[in-house]
């Protein structure tokens, strides 16, 4: 094995979980790098009373005093890219160009929880003669961060920098598969000078998850993953009466228009379908042809076949991964649709026993067809045909999710329409992969999100702080009416 095995970090100390140990395999070439000690409820209790013995000392501390650790951390994120990225690139399969871009948005990240201390001014109003009402923030408590294997360094840092900044302590639970760069990032935090106990990891698979939906000295918890699991997370966590905020997954539309750029619109599908080998909850999953697109559709399949296993696209998760997303190729096929770009038996020399699948694109896929509905969570893509816009608006509007759509189109009133009726919480005109830059927030609609608010960005702000109102009279002189 390249690393150690990897322990849970438990108020400053490493300890090893006592539920057992997995093997954690490189999906480039399915060695094995390292081993993981597993979570039971006792081991996640461990780590909520650490977090509850340091939230006092870290709650009280001044916010600017919070944010210069952060500053720190963002530096030290920049000054280590190089390991971090190819640390993303060994647990995950990335390419390096997209494990880099991953730590980036993690600098990205921590730059916007550096500016809480001018986003949390204290609101203050003169509500009546010699009366005086105000707001403060205070931190939930101690909270939870539940993420998915699928960006192992972007998406803890979609929830640490934020939630700590606000002043809470933390639980980070980090995907089984995918458990080497928490703990790079919360060794990289104590470098920076984060106080012993204020983040705490648990590795661990479906017990250490229920363990903190059920703990009672959890306040809130967040959760990155398929909606099959954050709907169990999210009515587990609320029936225990925690605040819960939990991501699912995704079936992503793209509406193209006969009059779209043909370049920037083929190259964007292509890039949207298959960048971070299509395991992305931006991705795009399913093209809607309106009217006549085929010289698009044509070159969408050139573009395709310049994308290649092990050059610039990286691998799948795992064999299973590997195997679940041809079958759905193999039965598309079978159910009459037509593969155009085929990516199944995909194999790269001299990493034969790694996980890879193609670029495939599918050509007249009907919505009735399971390839057009459920979350593939691979580099494929879908095309259905329709006659005219509001067909495609339906089709996407009849989707269980609603995380990403994107229409294409050089008609701003095109543009207009369709976004003003697609369901979904990100929307892109002309850009494949619509994620909001900080501080607009991440976060979709449907079955992609189940709470209130969003993850990143301002809206954070609202999950990870609870108010506090105070109405002040000190002037008995003052003028009395019914609102004093």
């Amino acid at each position: 094995m390249k690393y150690p095995p990897v322990s849970n970090y438990v108020g400053g100390e490493l300890i090893n979980g006592s539920n057992g140990s997995l093997d954690v395999l490189s999906p480039i070439d399915g060695s094995i790098i390292t081993k993981v000690f597993l979570s039971s409820a006792e081991d996640v209790d461990k780590a909520v009373r650490a977090a509850k013995e340091a939230l006092p000392a870290w709650s009280e501390m001044p916010i600017k005093e919070r944010v210069q650790i952060f500053f720190k951390y963002k530096q030290l994120l920049e000054n280590n890219m190089e390991e971090l990225t190819n640390l993303v690139v060994e647990e995950n399969g990335k390419t390096y160009g997209e494990a880099k871009a991953e730590v980036l948005k993690s600098a990205e990240l921590t730059e916007f929880a550096c500016s809480m201390p001018q986003l949390l001014s204290t609101e203050l109003l003169e509500v009546s003669k010699g009366v005086e009402c105000r707001e403060e923030r205070y931190p939930v408590g101690v909270v939870a961060s539940i993420s998915p294997f699928n960006f192992p360094n972007m998406v803890p840092n979609w929830t640490i920098p934020n939630a700590l900044v606000l002043g809470n302590t933390m639980i980070l639970k980090p995907s089984e598969v995918v458990p080497l760069s928490a703990m790079r990032i919360v060794k990289i935090l104590e470098e920076a000078g984060l106080p012993k106990g204020v983040l705490n990891i648990v590795q661990g698979t479906q017990e250490a998850v229920e363990a903190i939906c059920d703990n009672p000295g959890i306040d809130a918890v967040s959760f990155v993953g398929s909606t099959k699991v954050a709907k169990i997370v999210y009515r587990r966590a609320a029936s225990n009466l925690k605040r819960v905020l939990a991501l699912g997954g995704a079936k992503n539309h793209l509406i193209v228009l006969p009059d779209a750029h043909l370049k920037m619109t083929a190259s964007n599908v292509a890039a949207s379908m298959s960048g971070c080998a299509g395991q992305r909850c931006m991705a795009a999953a399913v093209m809607v042809g309106v009217g006549d697109v085929n010289h698009i559709i044509d070159e969408l399949c050139n573009e395709a076949r310049k994308i290649v296993p092990g050059e610039n696209l990286g691998s799948v998760i795992s064999a299973e991964a590997k195997e679940r997303i041809e079958n759905y190729i193999t039965e598309a096929e079978n159910d009459g649709a037509k593969i155009l770009v085929d990516g199944r038996n995909s194999t790269v020399a001299g990493k034969e026993n790694g996980f890879y699948v193609a670029p495939t694109v599918i050509d007249f896929v009907k919505p009735e067809m399971r390839i057009a509905k459920e979350e593939v969570f691979g580099p494929v893509i879908s095309i259905l045909r329709v006659d005219n816009v509001d067909e495609a608006i339906e089709i996407e509007n009849n989707s269980n999710y609603g995380n990403a759509a994107a229409v294409f189109t050089q008609s701003g009133g095109a543009a207009n329409y369709v976004t003003e009726r697609v369901s979904a919480g990100m929307i892109g005109v002309n850009i494949g992969v619509p994620v909001p830059r900080e501080p607009f927030a991440f976060g979709g609609w449907n079955e992609s999100r189940f709470g209130v608010g969003d993850i990143t960005g301002r809206s954070s702000i609202q999950f990870w702080t609870k108010t506090k109102k105070i109405t002040t009279k000190w002037n008995p002189e003052s003028q009395v009416n019914w609102m004093s």
